[in-house]
């Protein structure tokens, strides 16, 4: 079984591709909705959170997610610790997933591909990108976060260039080139994929 990596950063349009993907019949595992999952279900994670953070952190048996946010977005030591935390619980997670798949090729889409080493274990890694400008208007659009707080996330991110530079593959998703005959490109007239 092939596994590509997908990537880009908030408002690049890596889930437009995944769900293109998934059409197409390839299996997407979207590692962000998972780890939020596991995040709020997992005895490991709970019990190493609580641990760092304090009970407060999951009130009434649900995380407190503003509370988390604010922990890791304004302290980096914290924002390490917590992805050392999770990352391992989701990749277990993903092995998983991937067992029980029938397909010869699956997706991982994962916001921070590269940057927890996840590249490493993928066979092909796509980065989907797009002009900051455009990613932040989407964002405002879709999530009406004010524009300081998507910069200030996009900063928090691998920068878009360095995500280009290693990957095997770039999806633009700049609204002047077609979406679906870049992702052919890389499915089916890819010979990885034969």
């Amino acid at each position: 079984m092939k596994v590509i990596g997908l990537t880009g950063g908030i408002g690049s349009g890596k889930s437009t591709v995944s769900r293109l993907l998934s059409i197409m019949g390839i299996p997407v595992y979207i590692a962000d909705t998972e780890s939020k999952r596991l995040t709020e279900s997992s005895p490991v994670i709970r019990e190493k959170l609580t641990e760092r953070f304090g009970a407060d952190l999951y009130a009434e048996e649900k995380l407190n997610k503003p509370l988390l946010a604010s922990l890791i977005f304004e302290n980096e030591a914290n924002r390490l610790y917590v992805n050392s935390v999770i990352h391992p619980v989701v990749r277990a997670d993903f092995s998983r997933w991937k067992t029980q798949q029938t397909s010869t090729v699956v997706v991982i889409e994962a916001a921070i591909l590269f940057e927890t080493g996840l590249a490493d274990s993928v066979d092909v890694s796509v980065t989907v990108a797009a002009p900051e400008d455009l990613r932040i208007r989407r964002v405002e659009l879709r999530e009406g976060w004010t524009r300081e707080s998507i910069v200030s996330r996009i900063q928090s991110q691998f920068p878009e260039e360095e995500k280009i530079r290693r990957s095997d593959y770039v999806i633009y998703n700049d609204d002047k080139q077609a979406l679906i005959p870049q992702v052919e490109k890389v499915v089916i007239e890819n010979p990885f994929f034969r």
